[in-house]
């Protein structure tokens, strides 16, 4: 047997000591108040009700660290050891040893019950004996530690890898204690190794974590600093926790338990059971259960905004549980059902009334289904609950789809509508961007084949929407031509160029003859606000144009657009001359929100009668190009009359006066 089988047979939690301090401070009481009286039905007048009662740190301790061993020894009956250690100013006592037969609830409450109420101490108690007694009992092998040195024999190879844990409830008053406390336990544990080394008897210890709890009541406040698991040395961990006695103890005991054991909470709500005073009436309740968390690893693996959703952190504790919901199979055939994992259960309030309902429900032969919540309706069933044997099993039940069934619709995922996804344009991408081995003459190139890759595909989804309605363009691929697959590439011919140009005058013919608006008004863009969808498709193709200017060429094109859409151009940044007056009218309107506009030239601003740029140089306005066209188009046909040439301007020296104050 290998040395790692070993360890992984043998883990920190195969063997853990209790040590509990019987001094003068725990027979203080914890000042957590409980209602005594609460079992009397009938108050008659004169009724003197009992006053609460408050149990002492003592009692807390011994309730919480057995409470704590019975969820251990519920879900591993073996395997699990735990012991007993008390500790006063003379000596210290063992409760219970390694042996099987001494590990279970009745024979720890029979030992409590010999050790009667905590006597008063006379001094101080000696916590260095009973950590050095805790030692002491780590290193005795258990029946199963022996039992492979027997096997072994005289094979010197074969080596037990001896851990454990070891929980110490004291009194603490300084952080100069604590310090003290740990340079005594490291000086003790590295004396006891080098004395089992040499002992048939002891074996060595390779890892303890050693758990200081101070407990103090509820009245009390404490100067210890608490400290998180620290690894001291590769065989020593200390920690170190101030904790309230009454149900804080209790629930910090429970949250213990899940971690060192690796426990998982699931709540079972919904659970219908017959009120115990109206037997006619029916009311639902919850019944929290520990497990291991095997049982919740396929649940739990989903992306974590979904998982959010089933795990709730219970009022009180460190710990989140998994609320699944109460189903009633319809038949009992338990062996019927795919199960993926099983696991013993146990109920945390154990003697409560639905958790007693429910373990007598399942002993009887019966089966319950549970069932995971889902957003979109309908119900999964992600676990069972069913006893075999007398013991009670969670069954994890397979929610996967079958490795014979076709693949999952794109329906049961995330997202819209199943016909709005562009899977057929994104299979395209999956085939152009695949990926091959590279050829060895090639690692020796400046970029490597990883890098070429991950910027071919950055090339590839520069402009990629997602969904068919996010775009007008996803509806124009056909008068769109091949332009989108030569935008993508690095470099682009002088063909490829004209082509596109070539679309882009194939485009503004068709919104000439209103042909584009017909197109793209029939296209539905979802909820938002009204736009002008001839604008939009522009908009979008410039979009897509400035995502993949990266060369010369594609900067051809770039410029190609601007001028057709009479913006400037990003060689000069001039406005063009001949400009339509209702495609100047566009660029100075707002865009959609569902179709984001391109980065824009630099806003002008209003100066008296025109349009002034933030130079100050005068640009046209929309009265000045239109008296250009309107010129132009006279010239084409006619001489102009002679007296319109010859005709007055009016109101020659309005603007006079601003001028001469500019030149000043």
């Amino acid at each position: 047997t290998s040395i790692h089988s070993l360890m992984m047979s043998f883990p920190i939690s195969h063997k853990t000591v209790f040590i509990l301090e019987q001094s003068r401070h725990f027979l203080k009481s914890c000042n957590h108040l409980i209602e005594f009286d609460t079992l009397t039905k009938t108050k008659g007048p004169g009724f003197v009700p009992l006053p609460p009662i408050s149990k002492s740190l003592w009692t807390c301790v011994v309730e919480a660290a057995v409470e704590y061993c019975r969820i251990v020894w519920d879900i591993y009956p073996q395997g699990k050891l735990v012991r007993f250690i008390t500790c006063d100013s003379n000596a210290t006592k063992t409760m219970n040893t390694w042996l099987q037969p001494n590990q279970n609830v009745q024979h720890l409450l029979s030992a409590f019950a010999q050790l009667g109420a905590t006597p008063v101490p006379k001094g101080d108690c000696n916590l260095a004996a009973g950590l050095s007694s805790a030692i002491e009992a780590l290193s005795e092998g258990s029946e199963i530690q022996l039992e492979k040195l027997r096997m072994s024999g005289a094979d010197d190879s074969v080596k037990i890898l001896n851990r454990g844990r070891i929980v110490c409830f004291t009194s603490l008053k300084s952080n100069a204690q604590v310090a003290k406390i740990q340079e005594t336990f490291t000086s003790a544990l590295m004396q006891h190794n080098k004395v089992a080394s040499g002992s048939d008897i002891f074996l060595p210890i390779h890892e303890c974590e050693l758990i200081l709890i101070n407990v103090i009541s509820n009245s009390e406040s404490s100067l210890i600093t608490d400290r998180t698991k620290e690894k001291l040395s590769p065989m020593f961990s200390f920690e170190v926790m101030t904790v309230k006695g009454g149900m804080f103890l209790a629930m910090k005991l429970t949250s213990l338990v899940l971690h060192h054991y690796h426990l998982a909470s699931t709540t079972v709500t919904g659970i219908p059971m017959k009120e115990e005073q109206n037997a006619s009436s029916s009311a639902n309740y919850d019944v929290e259960l520990f497990h291991p968390v095997q049982s919740h690893e396929g649940l739990l693996s989903g992306n974590e905004e979904d998982v959010s959703h089933v795990k709730t952190c219970k009022e009180g504790a460190e710990y989140q549980t998994v609320t699944l919901k109460w189903c009633t199979p319809r038949t009992n055939a338990t062996e019927l059902h795919h199960c993926t994992a099983v696991t013993r259960i146990t109920t945390v309030d154990v003697n409560s009334r639905p958790s007693s309902c429910l373990t007598n429900f399942l002993l009887g032969g019966r089966a319950v289904m549970l069932e995971m919540p889902r957003k979109g309706g309908g119900k999964i069933l992600s676990h069972m609950l069913a006893a075999h044997g007398g013991e009670i099993f969670i069954h994890t039940l397979i929610t996967a789809r079958s490795i014979l069934e076709d693949p999952p619709s794109i329906i049961e995922g995330f997202g819209g509508r199943v016909t709005d996804y562009k899977i057929s344009d994104f299979g395209e991408l999956m085939k152009e961007n695949k990926l091959v081995p590279c050829p060895l003459n090639r690692e020796e190139q400046e970029v490597s084949a990883s890098e070429r890759s991950k910027a071919q595909l950055d090339r590839f989804t520069k402009y990629w929407p997602m969904t068919i309605s996010s775009a007008y363009l996803c509806h124009l691929l056909p008068h769109l031509n091949n332009m989108p697959k030569l935008l993508v590439q690095k470099e682009l011919e002088d063909r490829d160029v004209i082509s596109c140009k070539q679309v882009l005058f194939d485009l503004v013919g068709l919104e000439a003859k209103n042909e584009l608006q017909s197109i793209v008004s029939s296209i539905s863009r979802g909820k938002g606000k009204k736009e002008d969808p001839v604008r939009a498709v522009w908009n979008e193709i410039e979009v897509m144009i400035r995502a993949h200017n990266r060369s010369e060429s594609h900067n051809k094109i770039l410029d190609c657009l601007l001028e057709l859409r009479s913006k400037p151009s990003e060689k000069n940044g001039k406005a063009l001359e001949k400009t339509e007056p209702d495609k100047v009218k566009s660029e100075t309107d707002n865009s959609s929100p569902a179709s984001p506009d391109p980065v824009p030239a630099k806003k002008p601003r209003l100066h008296g009668f025109g349009l002034t740029d933030i130079q100050g140089k005068k640009s046209q306005n929309l009265l000045t190009l239109w008296t250009n066209r309107v010129n132009e188009e006279h010239s084409r046909r006619a001489v102009e009359f002679k007296g319109r040439l010859n005709s007055t301007k009016l109101y020659a020296n309005l603007h006079k006066d601003e001028e001469q104050s500019k030149e000043t």
